[in-house]
């Protein structure tokens, strides 16, 4: 492996809620052209995982770094390769998708009208740009959050179930978004329940990483060894 390729790396990493140890032990490496999917049951650990790796939770064991330095150290340099979109779209419903858009960019990078229009036209909200979002659907709600992608120059793209409220060509037309930014030298990482329709999809089932499933595993191989040994 070519470590340069290495954009992001977990460590041994854990994280609880409410007491109660969710996962523990992750080691992920995230490469420039990968495309994750973090998966598993409701509860798993999935979102609060995203949200360590967002730094919006900092209370975690282990480590995370970013071209191998610790996200703690260096969190501003890699906030400004980031970009989250989360369960919720984030977009205000007294503000017009054009300065939804305009408004959350310009927390990065500037961008101009017509790039605004054009990434709104991509996600099919052309002719609503200029619409106050509480007379929009929750659907076109969500498409405005993801118009962001079409927008953003970030390296690291965090999304927490993308595919909500979007209909099949949506969903289409965002995977190929996503095979884009990866050969571009980006990275996706995302929840979903359901099944991306991507070739070179890398998985991590994170209900193997729960304390209890590590230790029906262990106590399974124990059996193993016992079995050979007799």
């Amino acid at each position: 492996m070519n470590p340069s390729s290495v954009l992001l790396e977990c460590k041994a990493l854990a994280c609880e809620r409410d007491g109660r140890v969710l996962f523990e032990q992750l080691d992920l490496v995230i490469n420039s052209g990968d495309v994750v999917q973090i998966e598993g049951p409701n509860g798993c650990g999935k979102t609060t995982l995203l949200r360590a790796l967002t730094t919006l939770l900092p209370d975690y064991e282990g480590e995370i770094t970013w071209r191998g330095e610790s996200v703690r150290r260096n969190r501003r340099e890699y906030l400004s390769n980031l970009l989250f979109i989360g369960h919720l779209p984030g977009v205000k419903n007294t503000l017009t998708p054009r300065e939804n858009l305009s408004f959350l960019t310009q927390l990065q990078q500037d961008v101009s009208l017509a790039e605004i229009d054009a990434a709104l036209a991509k996600v099919g909200l052309y002719g609503y740009e200029d619409m106050p979002g509480h007379q929009l659907s929750a659907g076109q709600l969500r498409r405005i959050a993801l118009a962001r992608l079409y927008l953003s120059r970030a390296q690291v793209w965090v999304l927490d179930e993308p595919y909500t409220a979007i209909d099949k060509q949506g969903v289409a037309n965002l995977e190929a978004l996503f095979l884009e930014h990866a050969t571009q030298g980006g990275c996706v990482i995302m929840t979903t329940h359901q099944s991306p329709s991507i070739q070179q999809l890398k998985k991590v089932t994170l209900q193997e990483y729960s304390p209890a499933y590590r230790a029906k595993h262990r106590d399974k191989q124990c059996a193993l060894v016992e079995k050979e040994g007799s």
